[in-house]
Parts: C-alpha cells; sequence; structure tokens
C-alpha cells in the first residue's frame, strides 16, 4: 500500500473520487434542447465531439451515473440530471408500437432500431438505480425493461438471454453473447436490490449458475465471449478481427475481474458455497492470465495460456477490478494488495489527474492512444460503478481494506 492508494481505502478518498467522475461529465452531458444526454466528450478537455447521437447504452448508463449520485448524497443537481434521462430513456428510446428500446437515435430520430439485449439489460439497470434512488418513473422502467427481456429475448430451455432481433421482433440472430448475459445478471441484481422482489434474484441465479458453471465447462472454466445457437463456444467469431473494440476473440481478463464481482455480490443474497468460490477463481484467472508483471495492467484479450492477443490496458477492466478486489478483500488479505495495485496503476496510467475521468485505453506501453474521443457508450459508467461498490463494502465493513 502506497501514501497515494492508501486514502481509496476510506469512505473519504473514495467518495472524493466518486463525486470528480461526476463533476466530469455534468453538466456537459445534459442537452436541454435535443433532450437526453450526450455522451460523447473528449477524454481530455470535455469538449462535445458529436452532440446528435443518442445511444441506448450511454442513455442508461447516465441514468445509472446520476441515481447513484442520488444515493450516495452527491451534488443536489443529480438527481435532476437523473429525472432528465430517465425522460428520454422512457419516452424517446422507447419504441411503443413495437414496444422495444431503439439502439441508436439521431437527435430523437431513430436510425438504428435493432433490439440488444446488452441495452435492454442496462435499461433494467437505470430503472433498477433510478426507483432505488426514488427518481420518479424508475420502477416502471424496471418493469417494463424485464417484461421485454423476459418475453423476446429469455431462454428457458437455455437459461440464458438471446443476443439480438430485428426492429419488429420477427427474426433472432444466432450469435449469443456472454456480455449481454453477464449485464442482465448484474441489472437484474440490482432490480433486486432495489424492489427485494425474489423474481429477479432467481433469474439473477440462473444467469450467474448456467453460465459460470456449465457453460464455461467446454473452456476449462475460462470465460469465452461468444457462442452458438446452442451455446457452444464459437472459436472463428471475429477470429479475423483481433482488434475489435467491443467483441475480440479470445479471453477477456476485465470480464473475469466482472464476473467475479457479480457471484461476490450475489454471495450476499444466498449461502451457496460455489458463488464465493467461483468469485475466487474468475478473479485469480484474470490476474493469472491477464497482469503484465513487467509493465503493469491487464491486458485486453488472452489466450488459453495468457499470451496477449491484444496487449492495450482498457480503463473498464481495472475499474472492474477494483470493485472485484473490493468485495473479496473481506475474506482474503492477497485482495486487499491487489486492490492497492490496480488504484495504481489507474492513478499513473488511466485517471485524468485533472478532471478525475478514465481514459478509454493505453497501449503495452502504457501511453494513451490517440485521438482523445472516448467511446460513446461510457460516461463513466465502470469506475462510478466500482467506487460505488467499494463505498458500500467499507459501509458494510468497515475492516474490510483495514
Amino acid at each position: 500500500m502506497t501514501e497515494d492508494t492508501n486514502i481509496y481505502r476510506t469512505r473519504a478518498g473514495l467518495r472524493h473520487a466518486f463525486r470528480d467522475v461526476l463533476n466530469a461529465y455534468y453538466p456537459a452531458m445534459l442537452d436541454e434542447s435535443v433532450g437526453g444526454y450526450v455522451a460523447q466528450l473528449d477524454e481530455r478537455d470535455g469538449h462535445v465531439y458529436d452532440a446528435r447521437s443518442r445511444h441506448l447504452v450511454a442513455t442508461a448508463r447516465g441514468v445509472h451515473n446520476f441515481s447513484l449520485g442520488a444515493l450516495a448524497d452527491g451534488p443536489r443537481w443529480c438527481r435532476h440530471a437523473a429525472e432528465h434521462g430517465l425522460r428520454f430513456l422512457s419516452t424517446v428510446h422507447w419504441d411503443d408500437d413495437r414496444e422495444g428500446y431503439d439502439w441508436l437515435l439521431d437527435g430523437r430520430t431513430p436510425v438504428d432500431r435493432t433490439r440488444y439485449c446488452y441495452g435492454h439489460a442496462f435499461a433494467l439497470l437505470a430503472g433498477a438505480r433510478a426507483h432505488q434512488a426514488g427518481i420518479p418513473g424508475g420502477r416502471a422502467e424496471l418493469e417494463r425493461a424485464f417484461d421485454v427481456l423476459e418475453e423476446r429475448f429469455y431462454e428457458p430451455e437455455h437459461g440464458l438471454y438471446a443476443d439480438r432481433a430485428d426492429p419488429d421482433w420477427e427474426t433472432v440472430a444466432p450469435y449469443r453473447g456472454a456480455n449481454a448475459n453477464m449485464h442482465a445478471c448484474e441489472a437484474l441484481l440490482a432490480a433486486y436490490e432495489a424492489t427485494g422482489e425474489e423474481r429477479y434474484l432467481e433469474r439473477a441465479f440462473d444467469v450467474a449458475d448456467r453460465f459460470t458453471r456449465e457453460v464455461t465447462s467446454a473452456t476449462d472454466g475460462l470465460l469465452w465471449e461468444h457462442y452458438t445457437e446452442q451455446w457452444e463456444p464459437d472459436r472463428s467469431y471475429n477470429e479475423d478481427e483481433p482488434t475489435h473494440q467491443f467483441r475480440p476473440p479470445g479471453y477477456q481478463p476485465g470480464h473475469h475481474a466482472e464476473w467475479a464481482k457479480l457471484l461476490a455480490l450475489a454471495s450476499e443474497h444466498r449461502e451457496e458455497e460455489w458463488l464465493l468460490m467461483r468469485a475466487l477463481e474468475l478473479f485469480d484467472a484474470a490476474v493469472d492470465l491477464g497482469w503484465d508483471d513487467e509493465r503493469g495492467g491487464l491486458y485486453y484479450t488472452v489466450e488459453a495460456d495468457g499470451e496477449p492477443v491484444v496487449a492495450d490496458r482498457y480503463g473498464w477492466a481495472h475499474a472492474e477490478a477494483i470493485g472485484a478486489s473490493a468485495l473479496l478483500s473481506r475474506y482474503d488479505d492477497a485482495y486487499a494488495e491487489w486492490y492497492d495495485r490496480f488504484w495504481a496503476y489507474a492513478l499513473e496510467h488511466l485517471i485524468d489527474p485533472r478532471r478525475g475521468n478514465w481514459y478509454e485505453r493505453v497501449d503495452r506501453e502504457n501511453a494513451r492512444i490517440e485521438p482523445d474521443r472516448g467511446p460513446a457508450v461510457e460516461p463513466g459508467y465502470h469506475p462510478l460503478a466500482n467506487y460505488w461498490l467499494a463505498m458500500r463494502t467499507l459501509e458494510a465493513d468497515p475492516d474490510a481494506l483495514a
């Protein structure tokens, strides 16, 4: 533990970092003319590089972020900012005729109405956190998003969710993805926390159990990303695009850490030994396969033996590792050491020291990659979610990171 990272073992230090991220995106994200959020902000100076695009994931993540701000007694404007985004999500992104969320808008005009499970999962997360924070309309959005996920995406024969459908729900694509199911699990856990209703917890456990124990048996317990319609690993998917930003081939250490976090959270609600055991296994796999001992940081993708495929380091993966290691530190001090290590790396390479926001990625030598435009779907969601989780961990157990 260093003097720099020691502060992030305290609620005061985490709260300061949490507010820095909120301040980096407010008020720049709020658009009072078109409505909704402008998430396309330059990483270095915060200028808007695209004022028109409205992405479903960015909208939902913005609602989530500002709702967390309200929950954490953040600045008073968090509540207004969450309400602002929730109105846009529930009226403009929502397609009342076809009953689903539109994926991408130009201003208020849909330009891509593909129905993605991933996007609907984030709408559920947004509704859950908004309801938890007492934002009007949050409960209704939570229930609407859950209904669509259940009726249109959930496949009982597999216990998992399909990935996407056409705008009229006539055709479901054969591709099956780990990422959509991971974020559905996250949103379901949040829905349970917000409502106390067992149906959300039951479905979260269905997804977690089926994916992290059964499906992964075909890959020796590691988490492959891409699957066939029958949930068999699709090794050929995007094999000619190893640097694909969102769906690369290979194993992602960051997703191993993220699943470790979700299983550790789930273990707080169910006394089933496998949840914590599997969480520890997945976090250990993330750092065993992904951590670069020479330069620090997690590789983006690796082979099963840890050989890097894409050696860039993405900010979101390190934010997730911070949240996961905070939770797991309650069971073993070794994870508190990893918590410090990830904070130290992020402070040196991934966090803008002036504004507090996180950079999207750096290369293998830890140099920032130009241009400064961050991804249009990342308005600080990963760091805020995991700062908040670390604060919650300390509230529940003040000795967790002692």
